[in-house]
């Protein structure tokens, strides 16, 4: 397994032991996981990793626990998608999208979610708890049972009915709250500090469920032969996916396995109903001001994200750009995706290529650029907000006559001159 040191503030650089904490009782910054990157670099190969599950679990030495301790449905090694149609839509060149919509339960939250619980039993905790916008609650609530915990999830009274009942199938308690994600993170911060046997993935166990989104990053190099991307583009929710992938490059490049890690440029996404991470980007400031959430994009809707400053400073340190998208364009970008590629993202995907596309008009994301765009989540999730848009094309009586009255023969033409 990796080899760990210890947890680190990401603040003060106080040192911690490897226990269920997740913030320094110092300067309160969040605390990350610390490793012995020369004793890695020493034991882990190309080959070795080849030689691993096709799971996140092939990077084991990169994680915060062992592997006989992993609670494992099969997240991670999901498709990297060379998209040459929806580049030459965007103008763009070597385009490819990672696409996550693979996952056991249909997002990249299987892969925090395969960590943070793996890292829980091993720290001895026998409940699962975590306060979620829905992707988290479906991952949180499979993994439990997998693992025989019990779990407890939180969410949002006006969630899609999709996630919610893809995680009541799971047999765990669910519990709505009146009130959008952050006064659900709220109340989640206070229950476990009350209940400190429960192991909230996102609160006390969270610097080791944050590790978990690296393996987005391990991937694509493994994918590219080793190599790494010169752009990304990442929805931001917390902002913790986004910063775990820039570490995962930089810790590929530290143990030798890939050269010039820390050189990809970082652009992120977000929904201009909950935008604050892209707000401070556009007005050059050093802090994210609260917003309240009014999007589509419920996976995103975190209006105080907890990692917002970091990827703030992940992406201007790394020569990206932040963009925002309405919900109109939310939907005209899932509608491309599929159109061209064949994928079906959910809101979150729709957020990402609508801020690819107006990336890409700025010259932010350049032709000449290897890019790789972040698909983190099923359009089968979000069904409902496709609303009216998505449905039949014709409505015809049975008879070739009605068929006849739809145009096929311009259609059919059409399709033999593609």
């Amino acid at each position: 397994m990796a080899i760990v040191e210890s947890l680190r503030c990401r603040e003060c650089g106080r040192t911690f032991p490897v226990e269920a904490l997740h913030v320094c009782d110092f300067c309160f910054g969040p605390l990350e996981v610390a490793y012995d990157y020369d004793a890695i670099a020493a034991s882990i190969s190309k080959a070795s990793i080849a030689k691993g599950p096709p799971t996140i679990w092939r990077y084991v030495d990169l994680l915060p626990t062992a592997t006989p301790s992993s609670i494992d449905l099969g997240a991670g090694f999901t498709p990297l998608v060379r998209a040459e149609r929806l580049a030459a839509e965007l103008g763009l060149g070597e385009l490819y999208l990672k696409d996550d919509t693979r996952n056991p339960t249909g997002s990249f939250k299987d892969r925090v979610v395969s960590v943070a619980l793996s890292k829980a039993r091993e720290l001895g905790f026998k409940v699962a708890a975590c306060a979620s916008t829905g992707n988290l609650a479906n991952s949180v609530a499979a993994h439990a049972a997998r693992a025989g915990m019990a779990s407890i999830v939180f969410i949002p009274t006006d969630l899609e009915r999709v996630k919610i009942a893809t995680t009541a199938v799971f047999g765990g308690r669910l519990v709505a709250v009146k009130g959008n994600y952050d006064d659900v993170n709220r109340l989640c911060a206070e229950l476990a500090s009350e209940h400190t046997d429960w192991a909230f993935v996102n609160v006390n166990v969270r610097p080791y469920y944050s590790e978990g989104s690296k393996t987005l990053a391990f991937e694509v190099a493994e994918q590219l032969g080793w190599t790494v991307p010169d752009h990304v583009v990442v929805p931001i929710a917390s902002g913790s996916q986004l910063t775990k992938i820039r570490k995962g490059f930089r810790e590929l490049d530290l143990v030798g396995l890939v050269h010039e890690g820390d050189s990809v440029r970082i652009s992120g996404a977000q929904a201009d109903g909950c935008s604050p991470v892209t707000t401070a980007f556009e007005q050059g400031a050093d802090h994210i001001v609260p917003v309240r959430p009014n999007t589509i994009a419920k996976s995103l809707a975190i209006g105080n994200p907890a990692d917002g400053w970091y990827a703030l400073e992940a992406v201007r340190s790394t020569g990206g750009a932040l963009e925002k998208a309405t919900d109109a364009e939310i939907l005209e970008g899932i509608r491309l995706l599929a159109r061209t590629e064949g994928i079906f993202a959910e809101t979150a995907g729709g957020v990402t290529i609508a801020c690819l596309a107006k990336l890409a008009q700025r010259g932010i994301v350049r032709k000449d650029e290897r890019v790789v765009a972040y698909i983190t989540g099923n359009g089968l999730k979000t069904v409902e907000a496709l609303g009216d848009t998505a449905g039949p094309t014709d409505t015809i009586a049975a008879t070739l006559e009605g068929f006849a009255s739809t145009g096929y023969e311009s259609f059919a033409e059409k399709a033999r001159t593609r």
